[in-house]
């Protein structure tokens, strides 16, 4: 499994700023299927913690609450460094075999408004959700959620 994840730059307006994807071998019929990793629970008190004016810019209309609630709730479902570290070593513990690479990123502030949230895609019959706390072994202290869509990959054949 190759890891390729982005060094924490030395401030960060909030920790929740870590986004990881994930390459699977063969999923669902397909190769090399890039799954986008992201929480998917968070705590009302979390949501009213953070300055958001530092964190997300003004919409192009000002009354666009709808796109700020969505890059809110982007943020939301990013990581902590901690929490990064942990799925990456749950992935390789338990996945080493079927995921190709591992990748890392961290958001850069101030985000834009209008970001859409992977939470609030639908699953339909191409694009779906990986329920990682569905998992028998899973262990990590925080639920994890993983979009794909397979339209974008080659079937294997």
């Amino acid at each position: 499994m190759e890891i390729n994840v982005q060094t924490t730059p030395e401030y960060l307006p909030v920790d929740r700023a870590h986004v990881l994807r994930a390459t699977i071998s063969l999923f669902k019929g397909c190769r090399d299927v890039e799954v986008h990793l992201f929480r998917a629970k968070w705590s009302p008190q979390e949501v009213q913690a953070y300055n958001w004016d530092r964190l997300v810019t003004p919409p192009a209309e000002a009354d666009d609450k709808r796109a700020v609630h969505n890059t809110r709730t982007f943020v939301l479902e990013a990581f902590t460094e901690k929490e990064r570290d942990q799925l990456v070593s749950y992935f390789q513990d338990h996945y080493e075999d079927r995921i190709s690479r591992l990748e890392g990123h961290t958001l850069e502030f101030p985000l834009p408004a209008g970001i859409t949230p992977l939470s609030s895609v639908e699953a339909t019959g191409e694009m779906g959700l990986i329920l990682f706390e569905k998992i028998p072994h899973y262990s990590l202290p925080f639920t994890v959620h993983g979009f794909y869509d397979l339209s974008r990959h080659t079937p294997a054949g």
